[in-house]
């Protein structure tokens, strides 16, 4: 009998490239998790048809048909809790979510962004890195909480900043780290693998593509 897998709810507000990421990684027999439903606040947003040609449930709930923050929250709550929805991953998904929200799945709630934060929070990550001259740039993988890309990291990813670069490409180089690395992330996070200490974690092993075990520091043998 096969393992339990995790049930994922991603959230997306456009293309939703990272919900396919996580889309594939849900085919491999050995991934820990399945992609329960998708939810998008804007109705067009494509990611809502990546779902639907997966046969992954698709949900749409409109920020804008809603009176205020609680009640859009409220729906979307509504949607994850009747897909049976465990774990959330946010996926290109443009609003900010409350303390409140969170509460209902503590710990539990991911987000990529493209920069090796703490560097680069919010809006236009990429041509914040390319405006302040950094060399190396990248993404992360961290838990949500109540700030704006604040809180505890996971993992990260890191590319190369080249001099002839603009924002499309530097962001076409982020964004395929962002595929590799948000699959790992979310197998690691669910699987127990990472251990919060405040806003630090402790990741006890990365398996690799190939195989291979990378160890945090300190972590057991």
């Amino acid at each position: 009998m096969s393992a339990r897998r995790a049930r994922l709810g991603v959230l997306v507000s456009g293309g939703g490239s990272n919900l396919q990421a996580l889309l594939d990684a849900a085919r491999q027999e050995d991934f820990p998790a399945e992609v329960a439903c998708v939810v998008s606040n804007v109705p067009t947003a494509y990611g809502l048809e990546r779902a639907r040609q997966a046969g992954v449930r698709a949900e749409v709930v409109d920020h804008k048909g809603f009176g205020s923050k609680a009640d859009f929250e409220a729906a979307l709550r509504g949607v994850l809790a009747d897909a049976g929805v465990e774990w959330v991953c946010l996926a290109g998904f443009m609003r900010l979510v409350s303390a409140d929200f969170l509460k209902h799945f503590p710990g539990r709630v991911l987000n990529i962004h493209p920069s090796l934060l703490p560097a680069f929070p919010g809006l236009h990550a990429q041509r914040q890195a390319l405006e302040r001259g950094v060399k190396v740039a990248g993404c992360t993988v961290h838990y949500v909480d109540a700030g704006t890309d604040t809180g505890p990291i996971i993992a990260q990813a890191a590319v190369p900043v080249l001099p002839e670069d603009d924002e499309a490409s530097l962001s076409a180089r982020i964004l395929a780290e962002e595929h590799r690395l948000y699959p790992l992330a979310v197998r690691l996070a669910v699987t127990g693998a990472v251990t919060l200490d405040g806003m630090r974690t402790r990741v006890d092993a990365i398996v690799t593509g190939d195989g291979r075990a990378l160890r945090s520091p300190g972590a057991p043998k």
